[in-house]
């Protein structure tokens, strides 16, 4: 699983999921990788286009959580 860094613009974080999966495939063989989680709500479509092949969409579908603290 791959978190980016959080940016506004999803375009500015392709560079870091291509490099990502450049290391699954790499590895994916020796080690018996399956999936390349990466993306969340914010910028799945280019982690797909780089080669995700599982997504966070949590925020997409339930909504923005609201985290209160006491």
């Amino acid at each position: 699983m791959y978190i980016p860094p959080l940016k506004i613009n999803p375009e500015d974080n392709r560079e870091n999921f291509r490099g990502m999966a450049e290391l699954f495939l790499q590895y994916k063989k020796p080690l018996g990788l399956k999936y390349l989680s990466m993306g969340m709500s914010q910028d799945f479509e280019v982690a797909i286009e780089e080669g995700s092949n599982m997504v966070r969409i949590g925020t997409a579908i339930f909504g923005e959580r609201n985290y209160q603290t006491n």
